[in-house]
């Protein structure tokens, strides 16, 4: 493991995509989570939603931390021309998701926030992702064999549909992911 600091790493987060992101800096830590609403207000310019979910996560945690815990929360929405797409509640809606993401570019905007007793600190970062033009098939199958309910914009780039229908990334992959490790490694070294 990589000692970056003396405090003891708290993820704050069910994903099992943001665990492995994570365990893959090599870092130590701790899963703790807390169910949040993941709502915001309605006239909130959509590049701002991930970081303000970021941040209302690890305000749940507030006056919970020891002194020697740095708390690590984070949320990914996806931009499709100026409105975000959360996560599709049930297949109709995430097919709806996948046919509008089909053949255009849009945005993934990942928000980390670091927060101890003493310290908070938020960064995003983004993501152009292209898409090909997904064909019904394509669509269905993804979401038969993949159940995306979880997922921002209803996929997952790590999973198949990434596989055969991103066509180009400008930005970080991991961002897109659900965890944009360069942050969170470079945060905690700064801290």
């Amino acid at each position: 493991m990589i000692d970056l600091l003396d405090k003891k790493l708290i993820l704050a987060s069910k994903s099992p995509r943001r665990q492995e992101l994570l365990k893959g800096l090599y870092l130590d830590f701790e899963v703790r989570t807390k169910e949040t609403a993941e709502d915001y207000p309605e006239n909130m310019d959509a590049y701002e939603v991930a970081t303000f979910l970021s941040e209302k996560k690890a305000n749940a945690f507030l006056g919970e931390l020891a002194d020697n815990e740095i708390l690590l929360t984070s949320d990914t929405v996806v931009i499709l021309e100026g409105r975000v797409l959360g996560k599709p509640r049930d297949k109709e809606e995430a097919r709806q998701m996948l046919r509008s993401l089909s053949a255009k570019q849009h945005t993934v905007s990942t928000g980390i926030t670091l927060l101890s007793n003493t310290k908070t600190i938020t960064l995003q970062d983004e993501a152009s992702v292209f898409f090909k033009s997904l064909s019904e098939v394509e669509i269905d199958f993804y979401i038969d064999h993949f159940k995306p309910f979880d997922k921002a914009g209803a996929y997952g780039i790590q999973e198949w549909i990434g596989y055969i229908g991103v066509k180009k990334i400008k930005g970080s992959f991991y961002s897109v992911m659900g965890l944009p490790v360069h942050l969170v490694y470079q945060a905690l070294r700064d801290w």
